[in-house]
């Protein structure tokens, strides 16, 4: 996600040192990553504190929350069908509702089982973001609370070896394959198959 939103990546970073005389969009976006990764860290952080002992049982309950927000798409997917409609909302209409939201949404997939991408995409599309913009905001998302979140929680289990570098190449490079072809089956198929079609791939997360 780095490499493939790089020049919004180098723009984002400029914009802490140049916040008001950069575009409006952009100071929303700028905001909104914010935000999210603020409450995210301190509600990841907070729910993992509490419940390291409870792996097991909540990866359970975990996978059901999933599967239920999977569901709930396959029905968002029906009625956007039915009537037509599709997201219409861009980055630059972000609201302060939607950082909060987000964040907090973000910040219980620390908990086992919740699937960070599945949960913060639907969130978006149910907020009637337009499915290419979910999509890069989700994966915008992901950049500082998983870097983050790496460094925190696993920088003294680190280790390299042979076997995890050759693992580390093959999924950086379907890592990139994979965000160009959601972007693309997002820009070129009707809203309402494109919910239907994550709605299966969240629940295929919970259950596979």
């Amino acid at each position: 996600a780095l490499i493939y939103f790089r020049q919004d990546v180098i723009v984002l970073l400029k914009t802490i040192f140049s916040y008001k005389s950069q575009p409006q969009e952009i100071q929303k976006l700028f905001s909104f990553l914010l935000i999210t990764t603020t409450i995210s860290g301190a509600l990841g952080l907070l729910l993992i504190i509490t419940f390291s002992r409870m792996a097991s049982q909540l990866e359970h309950q975990g996978t059901i929350i999933t599967l239920m927000v999977g569901c709930l798409l396959l029905g968002t997917a029906f009625l956007e069908l039915k009537t037509k409609k599709r997201g219409y909302r861009e980055i630059r209409d972000l609201k302060i509702a939607d950082s909060i939201l987000l964040g907090i949404a973000q910040g219980f997939t620390a908990l086992p089982g919740l699937s960070r991408s599945g949960l913060t995409v639907s969130v978006l599309l149910l907020r009637k973001l337009d499915r290419p913009y979910a999509l890069k905001l989700s994966f915008l998302m992901s950049l500082p609370i998983v870097l983050g979140g790496n460094i925190v929680l696993n920088f003294n289990a680190l280790a390299w070896s042979q076997e995890a570098l050759v693992g580390l190449c093959f999924s950086f490079i379907f890592g990139l394959a994979t965000i160009h072809l959601l972007l693309k089956i997002a820009e070129k198929v009707n809203f309402g198959y494109f919910v239907l079609f994550f709605g299966i791939l969240t629940i295929l997360s919970a259950v596979v």
